[in-house]
């Protein structure tokens, strides 16, 4: 029943608007962090409503019978680690500041959700390993521009965790590659095979 609703297109519509308005609310929640960020930095910081946009391209793709590996391994990708980045963001934001508010609260469960329907619409992406390379290199050169480049999202205090808050990023990144490759890749080949 709910991978029946789930997949059809109707509800993908409605998911499909959601996420458009969310990745529209995303950028504009980057938006005094973007009027400071240099030229070339521009496409790398907003993570999340990426993250987001790139899974509506996908939502979109499939609303009218087109698919794209490499938007669905970055769509898969970012929205796992960003969808789980913010909510241990907000999570140590409430531990430090001992303190969060609505909004924190309100990223927690929409960055949950990220991550979440990654994994529910894995089972329409078609991935190869070369697209998750694409994908893998953009993760990981975006902690270069986050840690190395000092563009990591502003987040009250924790700039003051910023080489702790940059390895546990980093390995949340390896963490999300595996998965995408063990749910997206390992599985796919492992029921061709049975069907063969």
């Amino acid at each position: 029943m709910i991978k029946f609703m789930l997949f059809d297109r109707k509800f993908i519509f409605l998911l499909f608007i959601i996420n458009l308005l969310g990745t529209i609310y995303g950028y504009y929640w980057y938006k005094s962090q973007l009027e400071v960020t240099p030229i070339h930095f521009l496409p790398f910081v907003p993570d999340s409503p990426t993250a987001s946009l790139f899974f509506t391209i996908f939502l979109f793709l499939f609303l009218i019978k087109k698919q794209s590996p490499t938007i669905e391994a970055l769509a898969f990708v970012s929205l796992v680690k960003y969808g789980i980045w913010a909510v241990m963001m907000n999570l140590l934001t409430l531990i430090v500041d001992g303190t969060l508010s609505w909004t924190g609260y309100m990223l927690m469960a929409s960055h949950f959700a990220m991550a979440l329907q990654a994994v529910l619409y894995a089972p329409l992406m078609r991935i190869k390993l070369k697209h998750l390379t694409i994908a893998s290199i953009w993760i990981l050169h975006n902690e270069i521009i986050d840690y190395v480049f000092d563009m990591m999202p502003t987040y009250s205090k924790l700039a003051l965790y910023q080489d702790e808050i940059g390895y546990v990023t980093f390995w949340l990144s390896i963490f999300t590659i595996l998965l995408a490759y063990k749910i997206l890749i390992s599985n796919q080949q492992l029921s061709l095979s049975k069907t063969r």
